[in-house]
Order: structure tokens, then C-alpha cells, then sequence
């Protein structure tokens, strides 16, 4: 295939950050202003390259870029679907708006440490990189991408808990990374290839002999992403994490869990999906039976929770658990509902972030700790957001959170366990209305607790949380277009043979591959 100058685009969500990131550490800490004018530049920018990649998807072709004009599936390959298209847009107004909170106010969180902006972009990077991808181990380049960036800007600004927090969460992650080369190794040695569209082809191509070996591989990956959504029983280094980082970066660890549901969507459902032949949908009922445990266990800790980031943090785990369960089987339909409840879930999550940050500094020493406080001063703005954010959280109509849970019994209507399946989505919702209830009561309606023995630092204003809770008001409001896209992506993304036709084309770059693959007997050549 050959390269048009267009499709230099797909490069840019990781190139930007890259190069600003390294522009940024060239202009050194203590010109901070200069830092900030070009995080946001640099957000701007990624929005603005987004929302013209999301448009290009629309188009229903898979766009591949070859790095270097080598064609799939020697090559490095950056692919855009629709999929990808709709995870970078996402990605980019989530940041946009987080970086605005960290930068703003009298005490902003960018000058609490150093390497704040490069961090932010390398993270960036990271991230867009992992949605764009088209070969597994590039995959795992960008996990550790992504990953040593939020290991340091989780521990940003220093604090014994933060620094506690990061120590979990780099040592689970790094054990996660472990196991993630093991599978990619073990998928190597039956397929030979490593290109997500190549593997799609050749899974379903195995020899029975290396069935059980490929399937092996694919539950590793599944554990590993599991790991990186917080799914049960690995998501207990989450709400110690989220609820010890800063505010504005725990609004954007809520699109890094989303990395792991988008892995498993891509992974599992190009290359494991219906078509797989004996390999299909190898996750069996141990996807279906986490997912349940995820949504049931994280609601009964936001109902326990003593703040409401450590809440928040907990219901970050519940939209885990409500998004996998909406995966299924891998349907069309399921993958539609899946995708468009992720949207919803990161807007308003990292929203409630925001919000929980602005009623600590509100409420002086009582902080966001659910218990009685001073009163907060002009509470109606802040009041009516968190009212908004917890009726989406649940579920309620007219909000985007309704839509998206419509959308996902919809999908599982037809699964052998959706009595089952239903009941949680349901009883989750309303467990966590009890346990958002009650925080809003605590706080905003029984103000009577001791004044502060400290002023009250100035907050940063809720206007960052406010365009975040718009997008997802957006989200309702357009639900109609929005849901034909994820609809379409859903198609998309379950028609592997089509996605491996765009990426290799005819397949004459297979018939030369110099190893075919395959674990050969006593040692033989293959």
C-alpha cells in the first residue's frame, strides 16, 4: 500500500506529545509558564488532530499506516478504525480539561514537584500510542509507555501516601508486564507473527497441537488486562491509588483503566473473537463471572468508602465491571454498547475527580471526608454538579449513563445468564445511588460540624468538572449519532476478516514470512 501525505495524521497523537514532551524538559522546570503554554498547546492540538481522525474513521475504512513502508506484517503498523478514532477523541478531551485544573488557581498542581508537563504528555503519548497500534508487542512498548509516566505522576507532589500508593501500583503493574511478555511469547511461538490482523488469520489457521498453547497465551493477556482495567480479583491497587493522586491526574488515570477494556475489545474480539476457530472466545465464563464480581464488590466499597475520592475510585472499578459485562460474547451490538458506555463512564468519573478536589478545598480540614463540616460557601453550582455526576453515575434517565446501561442489557438480552446479568447492572446502580446519597447528605446537608482550624485554600474553580459533566450531557444529547458510530465500530471491530484484508491486503506479504510458525517436535526446524 502506499503512503498518501494524509496518512501522515495517524502519527501525530503520538509524535505531538513526544516531541513537546522533549521540547519541554529542553525549556527545564523553572520556566513553568513556558511548560504550561505548551501542554496546552499541545492539547489543543491533539483535540483538534483527534476530531479530524474521528471523522476519518466515520468513513468505515481501516487505515493503516506502515512505519517506514514496510507492509504488514513485518513492519510497525499504526492502524485507525473506528475503534481507535473514538478512543483518541476521548483521550484528548479528557486531558485537555484535566490539565486545565492542574495548572489553575493560586495553588496549582504543576508546581508541587517537578517533570509535571512532560509526564502529562508522555502519558499522552503512551496512550494514543496503545490505541493505535497494530501489533501486540508494540502494545506492550506503549503499556510501559504510559505506565512509567503514571507511576511518577501518581507519586507528584511527594506525600507519604502518594508515594505508598505508587509503590502498589508499580510492582502489581510491573508483575502484569511480566506476564504480558510471557503471552506474547508463548502466541509467537504458534503463529510466528505478532500483528494483531496477521494473528487474526493464523489463529484460526492452528494446528490442534498449538490450540492449547494460543489459548494459554490469550488467558495471560486477559489477566494482564484485567490488571490494567482493576477487574476482580486484580483491582485492589486502585482505589488506594486513585484516591491518593491529585486530583487532575486521577481524572486521567480514568481513561488509563479504559486501556485494558480497549485491549481486550481489540485483542480478544479481532484475534479471539467468534471466528477464531478452536481458540474462539477462549475468555469463556471467566470474563462474564469477573465482570459480575467487579461490579458487586467495587459498589459495596464505594458504599464504605470514608471520601468521596476514594468513592469515586471505587465506582471507577464498578464502570469496569458494568463495561465487561456489556462484552459478552463479543457481539456487534455488545461491543457498540460497550464502547459508548466507556465514554460516558470516563467523563463522568474523572468529573467526580474534579468535584471531589473541589469540595476539599471548600470544606477546609474536613476535606472530601464524609463526615459533618463547615458549611461551603456558594454551594449551588457545586451542589448541582455533583447532582448531575452521581444521576449519570447510576444510571438515571435522561442522563448518558441511562443510555449507555439501556444499551448494555440491549446487547446481553440473548446470553444464557442475563437474568443474572441484568439483576447486577441493576442492583449496582442502585447501590451506588445509596452510596452517592448519602455523601452528598453528609456533605451538603448537614453542615454542622466544627469550623476549620485552617483558611480554606482557594479552590481552582469547577469549571474543569463542569465541561467534563457537558461532554457526557452531550453524550445524551447526541445519543442517536453517537450510538451509530459505536454501533459501527462494534461491526468493525467483529469483522476480522475484513480488518486483516485492509491490513495485509492479498496476502502475498504472508507467503514469504522466513518462520511460519508453529511449536515443531523434537526440536525440528519448522
Amino acid at each position: 500500500m502506499t503512503i498518501g501525505t494524509a496518512s501522515h495524521w495517524i502519527t501525530a497523537p503520538v509524535l505531538v506529545p513526544a516531541v513537546i514532551a522533549a521540547l519541554m524538559l529542553f525549556v527545564g522546570d523553572r520556566r513553568l509558564g513556558a511548560q504550561r503554554a505548551l501542554g496546552l498547546a499541545s492539547c489543543i492540538a491533539l483535540a483538534v488532530i483527534a476530531a479530524n481522525l474521528l471523522a476519518r474513521g466515520a468513513s468505515g475504512d481501516v487505515q493503516p499506516y506502515f512505519a517506514g513502508d514496510w507492509p504488514a506484517p513485518f513492519g510497525i503498523v499504526l492502524v485507525l478504525d473506528r475503534l481507535a478514532a473514538f478512543m483518541l477523541a476521548l483521550t484528548a478531551a479528557v486531558a485537555l480539561f484535566a490539565l486545565v485544573a492542574a495548572v489553575g488557581g493560586r495553588d496549582p498542581v504543576d508546581a508541587h514537584g517537578r517533570h509535571f508537563h512532560p509526564l502529562f504528555q508522555f502519558q499522552l503519548m503512551g496512550l494514543n500510542g496503545a490505541f493505535l497500534t497494530g501489533d501486540l508487542f508494540n502494545l506492550f512498548v506503549f503499556f510501559e509507555v504510559l505506565l512509567i509516566a503514571s507511576y511518577c505522576l501518581l507519586a507528584h507532589g511527594q506525600s507519604a501516601p502518594r508515594l505508598k500508593a505508587a509503590v502498589h501500583f508499580t510492582v502489581i503493574n510491573l508483575a502484569a508486564s511480566g506476564v504480558f511478555l510471557l503471552a506474547v511469547a508463548m502466541l509467537y511461538a504458534v503463529t510466528g507473527t505478532l500483528n494483531m490482523a496477521d494473528l487474526a488469520l493464523r489463529v484460526r489457521e492452528l494446528p490442534a497441537a498449538d490450540v492449547p498453547v494460543a489459548r494459554a497465551g490469550a488467558l495471560l493477556l486477559l489477566v494482564v488486562f484485567a490488571v490494567k482495567a482493576a477487574a476482580f480479583p486484580l483491582y485492589l491497587w486502585l482505589p488506594g491509588a486513585y484516591a491518593a493522586a491529585a486530583a487532575p491526574i486521577a481524572a486521567l488515570f480514568a481513561v488509563m483503566t479504559k486501556v485494558g477494556v480497549y485491549s481486550i475489545m481489540r485483542v480478544h474480539g479481532t484475534i479471539f473473537g467468534p471466528g477464531a476457530g478452536d481458540a474462539a472466545l477462549v475468555t469463556g465464563s471467566w470474563l462474564e463471572v469477573g465482570a459480575l464480581a467487579t461490579a458487586v464488590l467495587a459498589v459495596v466499597g464505594a458504599l464504605g468508602a470514608q471520601s468521596i475520592g476514594r468513592m469515586t475510585a471505587y465506582l471507577t472499578i464498578a464502570s469496569v465491571g458494568t463495561l465487561l459485562i456489556a462484552l459478552g460474547r463479543f457481539s456487534a451490538e455488545a461491543l457498540g454498547a460497550a464502547l459508548y458506555y466507556a465514554a460516558h463512564s470516563t467523563f463522568v468519573i474523572a468529573a467526580l475527580f474534579l468535584l471531589a478536589a473541589e469540595i476539599g478545598f471548600r470544606r477546609g480540614v474536613a476535606g472530601d471526608r464524609l463526615v459533618p463540616g463547615p458549611a461551603i460557601a456558594r454551594p449551588l453550582v457545586l451542589g448541582g454538579a455533583y447532582l448531575v455526576a452521581a444521576a449519570s453515575v447510576v444510571g438515571l434517565p435522561p442522563f448518558s449513563g441511562f443510555v449507555g446501561k439501556l444499551m448494555i442489557l440491549t446487547a446481553t438480552r440473548d446470553l444464557p445468564a442475563t437474568v443474572v446479568l441484568w439483576t447486577v447492572v441493576l442492583a449496582s446502580g442502585l447501590l451506588a445511588m445509596i452510596g452517592l446519597t448519602r455523601a452528598g447528605a453528609i456533605v451538603f446537608w448537614t453542615p454542622d460540624g466544627p469550623a476549620p482550624d485552617a483558611p480554606v485554600r482557594r479552590d481552582r474553580g469547577p469549571w474543569p468538572a463542569l465541561a467534563m459533566l457537558a461532554c457526557g450531557i452531550a453524550l445524551a444529547v447526541f445519543a442517536a449519532p453517537v450510538k451509530r458510530y459505536a454501533d459501527a465500530a462494534g461491526r468493525q471491530i467483529a469483522d476480522t476478516q475484513r480488518y486483516a484484508a485492509d491490513l495485509l491486503g492479498d496476502g502475498k506479504a504472508r507467503s514469504v514470512r522466513p518462520f511460519p510458525g508453529g511449536i515443531r517436535p523434537e526440536g525440528g526446524k519448522p
